[in-house]
C-alpha cells in the first residue's frame, strides 16, 4: 500500500493539444480514488500517466514517495485491470494468475499459494484449469482481477474493468471489487463515465472536465454541493434541474413567476437556478405555486420521474407512483434546497442556506 501523489501534472501531445492541465491530487494510504467525467475530459490518460504508460509532460508523479516521471511502468509496483480483460487466451485461469509472478522469479509454492488464496476470495477455484474462452464475461474479469491481487501491488489502477459486462453483471461486479479493496485495504485509483458507478465506489471522486478538475469530495459532498453546473449536471440521475432566473429585492423570478426567498437571495442579478428532482413536490393544485407542464411520465416501479417544462425550460420532478399528476401542476420547493451558479461561468455562488421555514411561492 502507497499514497499516491499527482503534483501539477500536464500531459501534451505533439501538435499543441493538451489532455491533461496542470493536476493535482493526493490519494492517501488505502483510499479508493474514483476519477469520473465524460468521454475525452482526460481520465483515461491521467490514469494512463500513473502507470507510466503515458510519458508525462510537466509535474510529477508520486508513489509511496518515490518519484516515478522516468520509471518503468512494471517497476512502479502498481497493477491495472483493464476494459478488455487482456487474459492469455492459451493459458489456463491458473497460468494467467501465476505468468506475471513467474516472471519476476517468485518462487513456485508462494505463486501457488498466492494464486489459490486469490481464486478463493474471487470464487474463481474451480475454473481453474479453464482456458479464457470457456468464461463468461464477468467470469474473465474475476481473473483480470485475481491477477492483479496476486502482485500484492502497492496501488491498484481500474480502467474502466465493468464497461464490457451487461447492466446487472456490473452491479454486482462493482459490488464485488468494493468489497475486496476494503478488504485489501490498496490503494485503488478506478477511472469510469459512469457516474452511478462513480458514486456507489468512491471514497471521493474527481470530476474531470476539458482535462481539468472541477471537483473533489466524497459522493455525498459532491452530489449536495456541486462546485458547477457540469458538475450539477454530471453527477446525479437524474441530473439536477438547471433554469435561467433572476435575483432582486430577496425573490427570485423564473419568467413571469416570483419566489420569495428573502436573505437568501443571491446578490447576482443573473442566476442559474438548480434543483433536485427529489426536493420538488408536485400537486394539482397550481395556486401559489410555480407551474409545471408535464411532457411525459418516465415509470421506474416505486418512484416515477415526470419530465416537463417550468417557463419553458425542461425540469424533471421525482414522485412516488402513487403520485397523482396532469398535465399541469403545480411545484413546491424549499429555498434551502436551491442551487445558485453564475449565469457567466457556471460556478457556484452561494451554498445551500441554512434551514429556515417554506416561504410561499406566488405566481405573477
Amino acid at each position: 500500500m502507497a499514497k499516491i501523489e499527482i503534483d501539477k501534472v500536464s500531459k501534451t501531445y505533439a501538435g499543441g493539444m493538451t489532455a491533461v492541465h496542470s493536476i493535482s491530487i493526493d490519494i492517501a494510504d488505502g483510499e479508493f480514488i474514483v476519477l469520473v467525467g465524460p468521454s475525452g475530459c482526460g481520465k483515461s490518460t491521467l490514469l494512463r500517466m500513473i502507470a507510466g504508460l503515458e510519458e508525462i509532460t510537466g509535474g510529477e508523479v508520486r508513489i509511496g514517495g518515490r518519484v516515478v516521471n522516468k520509471v518503468d511502468p512494471a517497476d512502479r509496483d502498481i497493477a491495472m485491470v483493464f476494459q478488455n480483460y487482456a487474459l492469455y487466451p492459451h493459458m489456463s485461469v491458473y497460468d494467467n494468475l501465476a505468468y506475471g509472478l513467474k516472471n519476476r522469479k517468485t518462487p513456485k509454492s508462494e505463486i501457488d499459494a498466492r494464486v489459490r488464496e486469490a481464486a478463493k476470495m474471487l470464487e474463481i477455484e474451480s475454473f481453474l484449469d479453464r482456458k479464457p474462452r470457456a468464461l463468461s464475461g464477468g467470469q474473465r474479469q474475476r481473473v483480470a482481477m485475481g491477477r492483479a491481487i496476486v502482485r500484492q501491488p502497492a496501488a491498484f489502477l481500474f480502467d474502466e474493468p465493468l464497461s464490457n459486462l451487461d447492466a446487472k453483471l456490473r452491479v454486482s461486479m462493482r459490488g464485488e471489487i468494493k468489497r475486496l479493496q476494503k478488504r485489501l485495504g490498496t490503494t485503488s485509483v478506478y477511472v469510469t463515465h459512469d457516474q452511478l458507478e462513480a458514486m456507489t465506489l468512491a471514497d471521493r471522486l474527481v470530476v474531470l472536465n476539458k482535462g481539468e478538475i472541477e471537483q473533489i469530495g466524497s459522493p455525498l459532498e459532491v452530489y449536495h454541493k456541486p462546485a458547477s453546473t457540469f458538475v450539477a449536471s454530471f453527477i446525479g440521475s437524474p441530473a439536477m434541474n438547471l433554469v435561467n432566473a433572476r435575483s432582486s429585492d430577496g425573490n427570485l423570478r423564473i419568467g413571469a413567476q416570483e419566489i420569495h426567498v428573502g436573505a437568501d437571495a443571491p446578490k447576482d442579478p443573473t442566476v442559474t437556478l438548480g434543483f433536485r428532482a427529489e426536493d420538488a413536490i408536485v400537486s394539482l393544485e397550481t395556486g401559489g405555486k410555480i407551474l409545471f407542464h408535464l411532457d411525459y411520465v418516465e415509470e421506474l416501479g416505486a418512484q416515477r420521474l415526470l419530465h416537463g417544462t417550468i417557463d419553458s425550460q425542461p425540469v424533471t420532478v421525482a414522485t412516488s407512483s402513487a403520485q397523482p399528476y396532469a398535465d399541469e401542476m403545480g411545484v413546491t420547493i424549499k429555498p434551502h434546497q436551491f442551487h445558485y451558479f453564475s449565469a457567466d461561468n457556471g460556478k457556484r455562488i452561494l451554498g445551500n442556506a441554512s434551514a429556515q421555514p417554506a416561504t410561499s411561492m406566488v405566481q405573477s
